[in-house]
């Protein structure tokens, strides 16, 4: 659900960095991680730890259910 409905390219800042989300993948382990890039570095992080941007992305509140449901 993700995949097909966050709103992707989107910015937002992780460890005080903008990055930009250009994808959502499903590790081998089943652990869904956002595909963050800047410049030519590329950066795993799972979604669970993903800052959202204000205002969030359209497609944001599957990541919060997603949260709610991990819990």
């Amino acid at each position: 659900m993700l995949v097909e409905n966050l709103a992707v390219p989107f910015q937002t800042v992780v460890l005080g960095v903008e990055v930009t989300v250009t994808d959502v993948d499903l590790t081998d382990d089943g652990q869904i991680t956002a595909i963050c890039t800047r410049g030519r570095a590329t950066q795993r992080i799972s979604i669970l730890d993903l800052p959202l941007p204000a205002p969030q992305p359209d497609g944001a509140e599957w990541i919060e259910a997603y949260r709610l449901w991990t819990k």
